[in-house]
């Protein structure tokens, strides 16, 4: 109950704290910060209410606002409330910062740099948090989707009125019947799932065999399923342009302000939002899952961006690809996105490109999101781009390579010997791998087409596109992939290997 408070008064401050204070760097650790400072000056009393998000009611909401209010019971809020537990100037510049996510004119907003070197949104990060620390609500959806959408606002259900057995009234939000909700501990374990690229396309729904789906998942909803619809909807950007995970680079690593991204014309589901939102959706299960009391969620998150949850190494930032996979499977997250477009259609006010949508069409939006989803992200490799690791500029002009390539090449750096472990060593080992490739060997650039650490990452050398320097007399043949360290009397770490290997 501490960690729903904090989440409630977070919020508060983020809507009336004066605009203009100074910001920290734009670090996930400036947000553990932040989420310590409030965890220490919040009373029993406040952590008792029922929170959401601290993001989610900020006065420029936009249209997945109704579906967190609704799934999320957030309630307006009184200044008077909170004033005695505001942060400091720093920390409210840095909660005015990230409160939402956004692309503006190439430029990403709402997102911090994590210690794996990753960039995460925090916005649907803090949602699967206050989703987890509801227990994951279900929502059983009506079945009739026909009628037309009423003209009368939308109004959500209050927190107070959640019944002994976790059943929230009707609201008049939706259209027809109101859903019943319930409050479950979902698990959504596949036996199937694999860290792979599953094959998706044969289990997705079809709304001519299938009905539409009658419940949706809390969490699913508010981190993945409804921002997947949404951006697939016929007419969004994502149409037009496939920028589905789009990566970014900082201004800066140490003291980072500025993101920027390396396609300006990307959907809202960038990288950075992806990785959130599957940070938001891993931790939220967790926090379902555990019993009171549970653990602060300053600690859980530094955890989880640190050496791992509970201390498992494997329950990281840095594996969030394969522990969303295993938590998950296509056809779940299918159905969760469809189930999330009907509950989005029958909201008022109803989003445009969903008024007057048919099940069938719904169904192949969901499909579509999915497969793209599963494909371009879950089931290929977290690869940090040469801005991440602070590559020098190429010397020269590049080579093309003649796609697509029938050959990988697979070696091992020898020098660096030791296994890079963290950002810091692998991206240090980069740099000096450049520099010799450069300065010693004399060719233009880091000879590698990409660099496999285990730490769970891979690094871009020349990349996808241009001819490498890595095996002599086949560089324009196949790809080159390197795994830091020596190997000439023992195998690389499975984290390394499975990268290699799987993904």
């Amino acid at each position: 109950m501490v960690a729903q408070g904090v989440l409630w008064i977070l919020l508060g401050l983020l809507l009336w704290s004066d605009p203009g204070t100074a910001s920290l760097p734009l670090l996930m650790k400036s947000v553990i910060q932040a989420l310590a400072e409030l965890e220490q000056k919040a009373p029993a009393a406040k952590a008792s209410h029922k929170a959401s998000a601290w993001l989610l009611s900020a006065p420029s909401s936009g249209p997945h606002n109704h579906l967190y209010h609704f799934l999320l019971e957030a309630r307006s809020l009184d200044a008077a409330e909170l004033d005695p537990y505001s942060l400091s100037p720093e920390l409210q510049g840095l909660t005015k910062e990230v409160a939402r996510h956004g692309v503006r004119d190439g430029q990403e907003y709402g997102v911090v740099l994590a210690p794996d070197g990753s960039t995460v949104a925090v916005e649907p990060l803090l949602a699967g948090l206050q989703a987890g620390l509801q227990g994951r609500r279900v929502i059983n959806l009506p079945l009739d989707s026909t009628a037309a959408p009423r003209e009368a606002g939308v109004t959500f259900p209050d927190v107070a009125a959640l019944a002994p057995d976790g059943r929230v009234p009707s609201s008049p939000g939706l259209r027809d019947a109101a859903p019943d909700v319930t409050t479950a501990n979902i698990g959504t374990s596949s036996p199937d799932a694999t860290t792979g690229s599953p094959d998706v396309q044969a289990s997705l729904p079809d709304a001519k065999a299938k009905s539409p789906p009658t419940t949706v998942d809390s969490l699913l909803a508010v981190t993945l399923a409804g921002n997947l619809g949404l951006t697939f909807l016929p007419g969004s950007q994502s149409q037009s342009h496939p920028g589905l995970g789009s990566e970014g680079c900082w201004d800066q690593l140490s003291a980072p302000q500025t993101f920027r991204l390396l396609d300006p014309r990307a959907s809202l589901l960038t990288m950075a939002f992806l990785n959130g939102a599957l940070d938001g959706f891993i931790l939220g299960d967790y926090l379902s899952q555990t019993p009171e009391p549970r653990p602060s969620l300053s600690h859980l998150l530094s955890q989880y961006y640190g050496a791992g949850v509970a201390g498992d190494p494997g329950f990281r930032s840095n594996f969030r690809r394969q522990k969303g996979a295993a938590l998950t499977s296509a056809p779940i997250l299918a159905q969760q996105v469809w189930g999330t477009l009907v509950l989005l259609q029958r909201l008022e006010p109803v989003h445009p490109q969903l008024q007057h949508m048919s099940q069938e069409h719904l169904a192949q939006v969901a499909t579509n999101a999915t497969k793209e989803f599963t494909e371009a992200f879950l089931g290929c490799p977290a690869i940090h781009p040469r801005c991440r690791w602070g590559a020098a500029p190429y010397r020269g002009r590049p080579t093309p390579l003649q796609l697509p390539l029938g050959f990988l090449y697979v070696h091992h750096t020898y020098v660096p010997a030791p296994p890079c472990m963290d950002f810091a060593r692998c991206a240090a080992n980069m740099r000096s791998m450049q520099r010799y490739h450069q300065d010693t060997q004399d060719w233009e650039d880091i000879g590698y087409s990409f660099v496999v650490g285990s730490d769970g990452y891979v690094y871009e050398g020349r990349g996808w596109y241009w001819v490498g320097a890595h095996t002599l007399g086949h560089n324009s043949r196949g790809f080159g992939v390197a795994i830091v360290g020596n190997y000439t009397a023992a195998l690389p770490t499975e984290a390394a290997l499975r990268t290699v290997r799987d993904t």
